[in-house]
């Protein structure tokens, strides 16, 4: 096969006439007929508005020409072109299995991206995983979480940050990523995604995105592909503490709500808590287990109309053009006292969330459905905080932090999300927010018109306040009186860090801290990933459970 980079395809022509175009280009680079030739797959696809008006589709395909690899590779060299090259496909190897004998079935906790793509490839390969989730299911839970948006009635076990799927059932649902990764894991993680009902284009875009609805259809379906592969899950169970001899992990003690604590002997132990676990911070720290303070970001959510992004992004679009997906955007600067400010989860067309995981406490985020058609764009605007702002040595002052400005929020917007116009944020005045105005803003929760300066430290606020009007000189509006802000976004990811040496144990042995909460992931596909490392490293050090379907239960909640 051949891989072909930079075929550049107008976004003028319909999808459905694509690939035969693709192959037209194909052929005439390789001097060859294109019905000899056949799309074996598309490995990339981005979208190139750089020479607007003219919107450019770029591709990088795999084809296979008939010929053998030798004369493959001969034609390549002969193009003398480097985005042609030879190509052979790689698929994906878990490691081969270790020796030791695992006395009992690994342990995982938490059922967020980690946690669930590490119990998933633990199951497929024989070692019967018991997956922990202090939530409820993901159909459980979006009922739970609708409820608290309508009336404010939070349930702390299942919300927007708890429960199946973890924080980003209920997001944007991008899975792109900045970590580098040869192995496969990536793709596997996508080629999961798509076997259980995500779009197949989340396999090439280079910006793949399911949207929080086709995320809360797909769950299910993993669900039960890990319980048919010898998994067990459990909802509504909380891991409260560890039993530790002689520093290992000996088995796990769970609450499952009926007021007794039960024991769970495990030698391998998976914690992939999420971000917002702060209670099981609390008890990490105070077993002794190895942390670490972690710089973080914290901001505001800012929403503007997406027919001004669409503009700034695509220029004026004449009537009848081909619809192009909803634009979205990527921005950063930097504060006079050097810390970072930048765009952080943009939702095009999306909605801003009330994502609050604690009693009087207001945390917001964004989230966006398949087709991002709600007519508000919204990202947040977050600033680096470092760990000598956090206040105080404690492991866990970055949690505390998080929590005072959580708490101001709440009070501030008495339950409610606090919003403002920006300019009105910039002079200190309230907003008028009439109840028109308030459904136009998309946000999911009730809202409230605040004045939103003195919620954030000053370096926060003062930050965000200039770096809105660099922005606004790349994105014209973006600090004007469509601008919306919406407090407080302090969930960007984890504040603490759970120590792990290169085999992925924590100080404690057959500990395995993996995912966001543990500090090691900032989104659902870099968590899936490292998810994914923490099974291999069970694996290459395990030899498989023995297959006893008889004793086989399957968690509180199969829903098959």
């Amino acid at each position: 096969m051949i891989r072909i980079g930079q075929l550049k395809i107008s976004a003028e022509i319909p999808e459905a006439e694509r690939e035969e175009a693709l192959l037209q280009k194909a052929g005439r680079l390789l001097r060859l007929a294109p019905d000899r030739l056949r799309l074996y797959r598309i490995l990339r696809r981005s979208l190139d508005a750089r020479h607007k008006p003219e919107i450019m589709y770029v591709y990088t395909i795999a084809l296979e020409t008939g010929l053998d690899r030798s004369r493959e590779r001969r034609l390549c060299e002969k193009t003398r072109n480097r985005d042609i090259v030879p190509f052979e496909d790689t698929p994906y190897v878990f490691p081969a299995a270790g020796t030791q004998v695992l006395r009992h079935r690994p342990i995982v906790i938490g059922a967020g991206p980690a946690g669930l793509f590490c119990a998933l490839l633990l199951a497929e390969q024989g070692y019967r995983p018991l997956l922990i989730e202090r939530g409820r299911s993901v159909e459980d839970r979006a009922a739970d979480i609708r409820r608290f948006w309508e009336t404010g009635r939070l349930d702390p076990s299942s919300n927007v940050q708890f429960g199946e799927g973890g924080a980003g059932a209920f997001s944007d649902g991008k899975l792109n990523s900045g970590i580098h990764d040869r192995s496969g894991r990536s793709s596997r993680v996508l080629e999961i995604f798509a076997e259980c009902g995500a779009p197949a284009d989340i396999c090439y875009d280079a910006r793949p995105h399911v949207g929080t609805d086709r995320l809360q259809a797909l769950l299910p379906v993993l669900r039960r592909r890990i319980l048919a592969a010898g998994g067990e899950i459990r909802f509504g169970t909380c891991c409260v503490g560890l039993d530790i001899q002689e520093g290992r992990v000996c088995g796990v003690r769970l609450d499952n709500g009926n007021g007794r604590e039960e024991l769970v002997p495990a030698e391998a132990v998976v914690l992939a808590p999420g971000h917002s676990a702060r209670d099981t911070f609390r008890w990490l720290r105070d077993s002794g287990i190895e942390m670490q303070q972690k710089a973080f970001a914290m901001g505001y959510r800012v929403s503007h109309p997406q027919s001004m992004i669409d503009e700034a992004q695509y220029g004026k679009r004449e009537p009848g053009k081909a619809p192009l997906p909803a634009a979205s955007y990527k921005l950063k600067t930097s504060a006079d006292d050097g810390r970072g400010v930048y765009s952080f989860c943009m939702c095009p067309g999306g909605y801003i969330v009330n994502a609050s995981s604690e009693e009087d406490g207001t945390a917001v985020n964004g989230m966006s459905d398949r087709a991002r058609d709600s007519g508000r764009a919204n990202s947040a605007i977050v600033v680096s905080v470092r760990t000598e702002d956090f206040g105080g040595d404690d492991v866990l002052a970055g949690v505390e932090l998080q929590q005072t400005l959580e708490h101001r929020a709440f009070r501030l917007g008495g339950g409610a999300v606090p919003v403002q116009r920006f300019p009105d944020m910039e002079t200190g005045r309230v907003s008028r927010l009439a109840g028109e105005e308030e459904e136009t803003l998309c946000i999911r929760g009730r809202a409230r018109s605040e004045n939103l300066r003195g919620l954030m430290p000053p370096y926060i606020e003062e930050a965000f306040i200039g770096a809105m009007h660099v922005f606004d000189r790349q994105i014209p509006g973006f600090a004007g009186q469509e601008a919306w802000v919406a407090g407080i976004e302090s969930r960007t990811s984890s504040p603490v860090r759970i120590v792990r040496d290169e085999a992925l144990q924590a100080s404690v042995k057959g500990l395995y801290p993996c995912g966001e909460g543990a500090g090691y992931a900032g989104g659902i596909l870099s968590a899936a990933v490292d998810g994914i490392r923490a099974a291999e490293q069970i694996g290459a050090a395990y030899a498989p459970m023995e297959d006893r379907k008889q004793d086989r239960i399957y968690g509180n909640d199969q829903r098959d």
